[in-house]
């Protein structure tokens, strides 16, 4: 790769990291809430974690397509700035609702689809992968950091202190968007669907949307509980939970270098993928079946995390490898759809089940879903990449 496309990769890297970083932050801790925003039941809790999917969902596709017309870069700095102002609306009132529509706000700036497309418009196809991989590295580093920051930020400076630093972390990607990622060499231009388009929504791929659908929604329902389990469960004040995240997350690292690893060899990736979904359902079973206690939590969370974590970071390169070039953005933005849609829609359900069941029933329903995903995987056939493109590494035109 050359330095400028090293130099891209890491600077949107980054800032996927930042923006989801201001966005995780708020799972470990927001189900805590739960008696002290205004108006706030479980439900609502879990409307106020997943709807920001909703909106990323609904903005994915207009926000891609007035990128094409209008420049990645401003695109990208608009949703920036909204997700920024949602960030400062939720800090500024005590209401549920007014949370609620703050997360909505921070969800409309929706530009992961532009994001990856400026990846692609700054890099050359043969090292397109490894950009898509390395951001989906830095979604995953956020989502371990987010779960050690976060009860720490809140025992500091509570709820609304979390969401003014989100808003912080939104703008922090300001500088680093205009100095530090290169211009494309020509603008992006609106193209017409390649006619096997159809092949980005083929069945192979659609295991993939299914598992990126299953995996946020999971994520999103187990933390309308999870935090409570600590604090109620385990007797663990909240601005102390990152002392259980952090070895958690530091054991689950140790399994997941491992894979990304193997990931790699011939034949393994389908097996990890399996093994990976496993972990999540065996994480989910063990926080709804063993009575609760720190060792038992502890490799709970190990496993879901080990498996969360090999999937955040997985799945992208493995959409953007699978799909043919020519509808490479169709899948990608395919993708991130359904990725958000899981998010709200875990979000709501696991909301709706601690409401009427109670909090550790959320587990039951997850390991159901995780089930599911898990016969489906091993069912259906999981894609294999398409041909790698090959042939020298010409100049950046």
């Amino acid at each position: 790769m050359e330095r400028r496309e090293i130099r891209a990769g890491i600077a949107l890297a980054a800032i996927f990291f930042l923006r989801m970083l201001g966005l995780f932050m708020l799972l470990p801790v927001l189900a805590l809430y739960a008696d002290r925003l205004i108006a706030a039941t479980p439900l609502l809790i879990g409307l106020a974690l997943g709807i920001y999917g909703l909106t990323q969902a609904a903005m994915q596709i207009p926000m891609g397509r007035w990128s094409d017309r209008r420049g990645r870069k401003p695109v990208i700095a608009t949703g920036l700035l909204v997700f920024a102002g949602g960030g400062m609306l939720a800090a500024s009132s005590s209401h549920i609702a007014v949370v609620i529509i703050g997360r909505a706000l921070q969800g409309a700036g929706a530009i992961s689809g532009s994001i990856l497309a400026l990846a692609a418009d700054v890099t050359r196809p043969q090292h397109r992968t490894k950009v898509m991989a390395l951001i989906g590295i830095s979604i995953g580093i956020s989502f371990s950091a987010a779960f050690v920051l976060g009860p720490v930020i809140d025992g500091l400076i509570g709820l609304s202190g979390l969401f003014w630093v989100s808003a912080a972390l939104g703008l922090a990607a300001q500088p680093l968007l205009w100095f530090a990622v290169p211009d494309p060499i020509a603008p992006a231009a609106p193209a017409a669907a390649p006619a096997h388009a159809e092949r980005a929504r083929s069945p192979g791929l659609l295991s993939l949307y299914i598992g990126v659908f299953c995996l946020h929604g999971i994520l999103a329902a187990s933390f309308v509980s999870i935090p409570v389990l600590l604090q109620t469960g385990a007797g663990i004040p909240v601005a102390e939970h990152y002392a259980t995240y952090l070895p958690v997350l530091g054991c689950s690292l140790l399994i997941v270098v491992p894979m990304i690893m193997l990931s790699h060899r011939d034949g393994l990736a389908d097996t990890l993928y399996r093994c990976a979904v496993a972990l999540v359902v065996i994480g989910e079973l063990g926080l709804w079946l063993v009575p609760a206690n720190l060792l038992v939590i502890g490799v709970a969370l190990t496993a879901f995390f080990a498996g969360f974590n090999f999937l955040e970071a997985s799945l992208p390169s493995m959409v953007s490898r699978a799909a043919p070039a020519a509808s490479r953005g169709s899948a990608l933005g395919t993708y991130a759809t359904a990725q958000f849609i899981g998010m709200f829609a875990g979000g709501v359900l696991g909301g709706a089940i601690a409401n009427v069941a109670g909090y550790r029933l959320v587990f039951a329903g997850m390991a159901v879903v995780g089930t599911f995903w898990l016969l489906q995987s091993m069912l259906g056939r999981l894609p294999l990449p398409a041909a790698v493109e090959t042939g020298a590494d010409a100049p950046l035109r």
